[in-house]
């Protein structure tokens, strides 16, 4: 640094014969040049030393790019205004600029240090894992806290900066003593996004949602794709996306398939007639479901549920990983099961009382035939 003064000084003695706003110009210009030309040195440096047998670490560099090319500028800016020949009131208004800017600095670096945190910290839960409950509770919690960290980090740092300025202090202040209608209305104004913030703070240690939750919400079935700071963003089943606010999941009831585990029992509801042999059916949908690569080994079961006038009512329950096999196991039972009945049972099938009452006159009519004949 002392020789940067130095050279900075020198270049001042060399340029005595300019103007002082074409030297002071010339002297921040060649600061910065300086500035960035040390910067590109520094990340060459880091990309041989890291790049190869350090990627994560490198990676962590790309990340800070602009963080550490904005702090050496800074630098560069701090030790060449003084050295320039401004103006007393230009030097206090670029001084309280480059104040402005350091603290916005800080701000953007903790933003930095609290996102790399939280890449590091998830890198032990991988939510592609077959059992990802814990996974998606540890992403859950860190995403919706760093996003409310973020933004309380935002707002401080732009209230420092405000704070430097003394006619925007003096404004604010006699703002919320003397405005109170004022400050009135601006609560009431920021009332859904202070709910929205506290109800990301509640999913975040309560989690009545993670990610990757299998949820019906507004007569919906999806997936909790997204959780952002102010709404939530649910994947539908057919690729659409619902967005809610983060309030909707704290005062409103939904359900939750995958609260606990991410294993689910699929129901299969199967209406057949008085007639159909249940041990058979129930003999053949084990098979069906054992067989099947859907199944998790844990659930299968077959009863006589409910009874109507014309039909009984068959439940099936099989178990599976997750949501989505559970579905398509279900389908499957659906589909291969009606299709050995009409092949081997046709009789099982519901049928109405007229098709029955003409079933059962059939047999006759080639006796009455026979009878008319001799």
């Amino acid at each position: 640094m002392e020789s940067l003064t130095n050279g900075l000084a020198t270049i001042r003695t060399w340029l005595d014969w300019m103007p002082d706003p074409i030297v002071s110009v010339l002297i921040i210009l060649l600061a910065a040049a300086i500035a960035l030309a040390v910067h590109n040195r520094l990340i060459a440096i880091a990309w041989r030393l890291l790049a190869k047998r350090y990627p994560t670490a490198w990676s962590f560099v790309v990340q800070m790019h602009g963080l550490t090319r904005l702090a050496i500028l800074l630098l560069a800016m701090i030790i060449a205004v003084p050295v320039a020949p401004i103006e007393p009131s230009t030097q206090r208004l670029l001084a309280r600029l480059l104040l402005m800017a350091i603290i916005g600095l800080v701000g953007w670096a903790i933003l930095m240090a609290l996102n790399i945190g939280a890449t590091i910290y998830l890198r032990r839960f991988r939510l592609d894992a077959e059992d990802n409950l814990l996974a998606r509770k540890h992403n859950t919690q860190v995403r919706v806290l760093l996003r409310a960290a973020d933004v309380l980090v935002f707002i401080i740092t732009i209230g420092a900066m405000l704070m430097t300025v003394p006619e925007v202090r003096q404004y604010g202040v006699s703002l919320l003593t003397s405005a109170g209608v004022a400050g009135i209305v601006a609560g009431l104004a920021a009332r859904p996004v202070l709910s929205n913030l506290f109800a990301g703070v509640q999913i975040a240690m309560a989690q009545p949602i993670r990610l990757e939750d299998a949820v019906i919400v507004e007569g919906e079935f999806g997936n909790v794709e997204e959780i952002t700071s102010t709404y939530v963003v649910v994947r539908l089943w057919d690729l659409r996306r619902m967005i809610l606010p983060l309030s909707y999941f704290i005062e409103k009831p939904f359900q939750n398939w995958t609260r606990e585990t991410t294993t689910l029992v699929g129901t299969v509801m199967v209406y057949v007639d008085y007639t159909a042999p249940v041990e058979a059916i129930r003999a053949k949908s084990e098979e069906i479901v054992k067989s099947s690569a859907r199944w998790d080994g844990r659930v299968f079961s077959l009863t006589v549920n409910d009874l109507t006038r014309d039909s009984m009512q068959l439940r099936i329950l099989a178990s599976a990983a997750d949501a989505g096999k559970a579905s398509d196991l279900r389908n499957e039972i659906r589909e291969k099961l009606i299709d050995w009945l009409r092949l081997e049972h046709p009789g099982s099938l519901p049928r109405g009382r007229a098709q029955m009452i003409e079933q059962d006159r059939r047999p006759s009519t080639p006796a009455a035939l026979r009878g008319a004949s001799d």
